[in-house]
């Protein structure tokens, strides 16, 4: 047993099919759900080593496995409809179906509002919507089979101190609002009937 994790509660044997695994917290996320030995689906556009960002499914994929648990490393571009319906049948069909979606990948722009051109919005929108919903609708009809199914949507990172915002948005008055502030995100969340 884990020392994080509450007795009686693991991933072991649950498929978690992860966007945007191959770095950053899809990736913290898919290693996790591997130390309980989980089936991890890595589902990003990373193949091939990027010369500025670290990563690549194959390289989680080695990495989930390390950690003791089942990886299937797919290509996905989330802004392809169809893509995403191919790389969902395929994972549930190699694990057997799909207890947790999570919807990690992300686009984002840090800088003022009035400099984000219709593409930059339109790609935004595209990733951090658009996508979200395609890859939860795929999920649903393998997550219904789920004793325990769980969809997560993650956001892009933000910080919501005055400064941050007034530097990234420029916006000077603002009201934020946090679920659950200071929880911290655990594999807990996932698992036995929460």
């Amino acid at each position: 047993m884990n020392q994080d994790s509450t007795p009686g509660r693991t991933l072991a044997g649950r498929t978690l099919f992860i966007t945007g695994a191959s770095r950053g917290t899809g990736l913290a996320i898919a290693l996790r759900a591997a130390r309980d030995g989980a089936n991890v689906v890595i589902a990003a556009k990373t193949v091939e080593p990027h010369p500025k960002l670290d990563g690549t499914i194959h390289s989680a994929a080695r990495d989930v496995v390390a950690m003791g648990g089942n990886a299937l490393p797919l290509a996905l571009d989330v802004r392809d409809a169809e893509a995403i319906e191919t790389a969902v049948e395929t994972a549930g069909r190699h694990f057997g179906g799909i207890d947790i979606c999570i919807n990690n990948a992300s686009a984002i722009h840090l800088g003022d509002t009035r400099q984000v051109d219709a593409k930059r919005f339109d790609l935004m929108h595209e990733v951090n919507a658009r996508a979200a919903y395609l890859v939860s609708r795929a999920c649903v009809p393998w997550l219904i089979h789920s004793p325990n199914p769980h969809i997560l949507m993650l956001s892009p990172p933000l910080d919501l101190r005055p400064e941050w915002v007034l530097r990234n948005v420029g916006v000077r008055d603002f009201d934020a609002y946090q679920y659950a502030p200071g929880e911290t995100l655990t594999p807990d969340l996932f698992v036995a009937g929460r």
